[in-house]
């Protein structure tokens, strides 16, 4: 990711105790963080601790002599480019609302041209009070993006609204934030995951695939401002953010849902590890060794439908479709042949006989085919990296094509 200047202000809440969590998932995605904070939010959390983490002094008076001489609160204002609002109490919200600058707090919030992202926290009478209300609605209407607040148990003892959102959640909306919103009015369609197909009740057919692939491409997508829909086999990751998941099991159900989001669909990335072959005659109970006596089960396996091909044999009106090929021998020739076979615009060929890539791994290694044979070998890198990498191909194929 591109590193970027990311101010976070933290106003006097119970939940500032998440902010040293956030400038952590900042810095590690490779961003520089300053925090400015409130008298109140001090005593929440430590500036000495926010300073520790982010690298550089913590900001807290208006008036400060020495501060002002090293930097003042426009030029702080200019330097950011995205300033976070978290936690976003009432009070805070009201201020900004009404344009007041009498602390450095709000004073940066007023004078800074950058985009500001709010994660409001607070009990959930004073989230759900007409006066906040009207608050946060003008300052949506002048551009404040908000995160949250989440529902839950609050500090306070309540429940409900008023959760200040987790800094992983924050995290990913500053990087959709600051995305390149180059696939603006796009939308885009990922499949991510393996499909498992059942033999009985508790038993099925699947294969390695952890999903991160597909979900990192879907997580790129978004970013860069498309409506990204991301059709899921069985997983345990988390759905990124702004993406529009659906869930789904086999490769039967897999087949439905695309066909059902393909019509309005820009461009369709099947990352999914779909199974050729399903049992023909899945038994409805368990199948139990002591029925079977010393025999095993005969299982009769049918074909799955190929969901690639029948896609690719639809007319495309400048639709890009983007396949994989998950292969542990003769990759790039296999590779190749499937392209051709399924007359897709781009196909993604990754060796999952590698050790240090592929299935339950961080990284992958992969191979972008295009017509003709004309292929191009990336090195070993994260899959987020990779993610970019194919959306930066996309692009320039929806441009040559359009």
């Amino acid at each position: 990711m591109e590193r970027r200047r990311v101010l976070v202000a933290v106003s006097g809440g119970i939940a500032a105790y998440k902010v040293p969590e956030l400038i952590r998932c900042l810095v590690r995605a490779g961003h520089t963080v300053r925090c400015v904070v409130t008298d109140a939010a001090s005593h929440f959390v430590s500036p000495l601790v926010l300073q520790a983490l982010c690298g550089s002094p913590v900001r807290s008076q208006l008036f400060d002599a020495s501060e002002e001489s090293e930097i003042d609160h426009v030029a702080l204002a200019d330097w950011a480019d995205i300033v976070v609002l978290a936690p976003a109490t009432a009070n805070t919200l009201a201020r900004l609302a009404n344009g007041l600058a009498d602390d450095l707090v709000s004073t940066t919030l007023l004078a800074t041209r950058a985009p500001l992202l709010a994660a409001p926290a607070m009990n959930v009478n004073m989230w759900r009070h007409p006066a906040t209300r009207e608050n946060v609605g003008r300052l949506r209407d002048r551009g404040v993006r908000f995160i949250g607040p989440e529902s839950g148990a609050l500090a306070c003892g309540w429940e409900g609204e008023g959760r200040m959102s987790e800094p992983e959640t924050i995290a990913a909306e500053i990087e959709l934030c600051l995305g390149p919103r180059s696939l603006t009015s796009t939308r885009v369609v990922v499949t991510a995951g393996g499909t498992r197909e059942p033999i009985d009740s508790v038993r099925a057919l699947t294969n390695r695939s952890s999903g991160k692939m597909g979900f990192a491409i879907a997580a790129e997508a978004a970013r860069r401002g498309a409506e990204t829909v991301l059709v899921a086999g069985p997983s345990a990751l988390s759905t990124p953010q702004s993406v529009r998941r659906v869930d789904v099991e086999t490769a039967l159900e897999m087949r439905e849902a695309v066909l059902a989001e393909m019509p309005t669909a820009s461009v369709l990335v099947m990352a999914a590890a779909v199974a050729d072959f399903r049992p023909s005659k899945p038994a409805t109970t368990k199948i139990r060794k002591e029925d079977l006596g010393d025999s095993a089960p005969v299982i009769e396996l049918v074909r799955n439908p190929d969901i690639l091909a029948e896609i690719c044999a639809q007319p495309r009106d400048g639709r890009i479709v983007v396949g994989f090929a998950a292969e542990d021998r003769d990759v790039l020739e296999t590779a190749r042949r499937k392209l051709a076979r399924k007359g897709c615009d781009l196909l993604v060929a990754n060796d999952v006989s590698r050790t240090d890539g592929g299935f339950d791994s961080d990284r992958n290694a992969v191979i972008f085919v295009r017509p003709g044979g004309e292929a191009e070998e990336l090195p070993l890198l994260a899959k987020a990296e990779v993610a970019a990498r194919l959306w930066d191909l996309i692009e320039k194929l929806r441009g040559s094509s359009a």
